[in-house]
């Protein structure tokens, strides 16, 4: 459904948006022409108007000169140059017009008989080709759930069949089974004699036992030792003996908790070895310089902390390595949702490649998707927690916008999600200047994809609806 009937829709729409935008700007085009040649007419029209004043004034001044028997002869035939050339003016100015109001009725009739209307033709034929193809899409959806009803019909038979097959006693058992304590139950406490150190009156191979109204009553705390109390710590507080097998690899805490754990401990333990890898580099810089100047100071009263040092980081070494192996059998059995990944183990030693979300780092080289020229460096931001407590809500965050990828990711560590070259996806959160935008995939899956691999479109109500033309 997303991939056939959604994707294709989406792909449709984005190529209908660009052709009605073409046809849009040549519409304004043709408008822009029209506008110019009525323009050029208009103008045209205003010079022919204005040099026909000017004729009329040269006319009225040469006809007063000439009826008037006070001016000169000179005056006569400079009124009737001037009357000459304005007459002549005029009429180059009445021809200009007459061919420019020819020119702008043949582009008015063009514009409004022929260019608009193939506008308007070609955009009524874009949204019929949009009718059949929504036709074609709501098809296609009605073939898909018809497809699907049979399976989700056989599922829900399923089902109904293993909820007919529930047994409780074989379920108790499997409980009792997981949670066995192992501990045997106490034996029959001795009794202890306190009067042995009394004196008798009677024979003193007679043992009287004592009553609990004249003899000694046996004290329970003395009794009961704690380690037969402790054995009793489902109803009571439980022992510290009976954690202390599970603190250290966290065995006691469901997978994802005990997983979580162990990555916060060989954080916590990278961060001790690079001090101490740090503190190491700077003695051994402080000791070459007091081999080449001896007046600062002995080089040998520094070799007892570097040894000491270097034992600090075999220890811290042996220690990650240990959690390591734990973080690894736990990975390979819990089973995450598909927006996780593993977070893959850390290099302590030489990072390269491209940094994920988790804050490990991916071999570039090995990755098989198609790497684009320039690779983007998309910088880590969010930390795991972070990512957990986002992925943990229950409700879907609205969906507001879509991009589409332009290169492979492969999503390997927790909270990133894989995507494919071309694959369009759903945006649930913008970047917020970090390098990663949070998406979802048509298949419901979710997590955070590099902001620079992706185009992102979005929505203008931003409340999830896809516009379409």
């Amino acid at each position: 459904m997303g991939h056939k009937v959604y994707g294709e829709l989406m792909r449709y729409s984005q190529d209908l948006k660009s052709e009605r935008k073409q046809h849009l700007q040549e519409g304004r085009k043709a408008q822009q022409y029209l506008d110019q040649c009525w323009k050029q007419m208009d103008n045209s029209k205003k010079k022919f108007e204005r040099e026909c004043k000017e004729a009329e004034k040269s006319q009225i001044n040469y006809d007063r000169l000439d009826n008037d028997i006070n001016a000169t002869k000179s005056e006569v035939e400079k009124a009737k140059s001037q009357l000459y050339l304005r007459t002549h003016s005029a009429d180059e100015s009445k021809n200009e017009y007459a061919a420019q109001l020819q020119n702008f009725n043949g582009e008015q009739w063009k514009h409004f008989n022929v260019a608009i209307p193939q506008i308007f033709k070609n955009l009524q034929d874009m949204d019929e080709r949009r009718t059949v193809k929504l036709g074609e899409t709501y098809r296609s959806f009605a073939d898909v759930e018809r497809r699907v009803i049979p399976i989700i019909s056989k599922c829900l038979e399923g089902m109904v069949t293993a909820a007919k097959a529930v047994d409780q006693r074989k379920d108790s058992a499997i409980v009792v089974e997981s949670f066995k304590s192992g501990f045997e139950p106490p034996g029959d406490y001795p009794f202890e004699d306190y009067s042995q150190n009394l004196s008798r009156t009677g024979s003193d191979n007679t043992i009287s036992t004592p009553k609990n109204e004249g003899g000694v009553k046996p004290d329970p705390k003395h009794s009961i030792s704690k380690t037969a109390k402790n054995k009793l710590w489902l109803f009571g507080k439980k022992p510290k003996s009976a954690l202390a097998p599970s603190l250290e690899d966290f065995s006691h805490l469901p997978p994802e908790q005990r997983r979580k754990r162990l990555q916060a401990r060989i954080d916590e333990l990278s961060k001790e070895l690079q001090k101490e890898v740090d503190q190491r580099d700077a003695l051994n810089k402080m000791k070459d310089v007091y081999e080449k100047n001896p007046q600062m100071g002995d080089p040998q009263s520094l070799q007892p902390k570097i040894s000491e040092t270097m034992c600090n980081m075999e220890k811290l070494r042996s220690e990650i390595h240990k959690n390591e192996s734990w973080l690894s059998e736990v990975e390979g059995k819990v089973s995450t949702r598909g927006d996780r990944r593993p977070s893959a183990d850390v290099n302590h030693h030489a990072p390269h490649g491209r940094e994920s979300p988790e804050g490990s780092y991916t071999d570039v080289p090995n990755q098989e998707h198609r790497s684009p020229p320039h690779q983007p460096d998309p910088r880590q931001a969010h930390q795991p927690d972070e990512f957990d407590d986002e992925f943990d809500d229950d409700d879907q965050l609205p969906v507001i916008g879509h991009c589409k990828a332009l290169y492979s990711f492969n999503g390997q560590n927790e909270g990133t999600l894989l995507m494919k070259e071309n694959e369009v996806l759903y945006i649930i959160e913008e970047d917020k200047g970090d390098g990663w935008t949070r998406a979802r995939k048509q298949s419901g899956e979710e997590g955070y994809v590099p902001t620079s691999y992706v185009e992102i479109a979005m929505e203008k109500n931003s409340k999830g609806a896809v516009t379409y033309i």
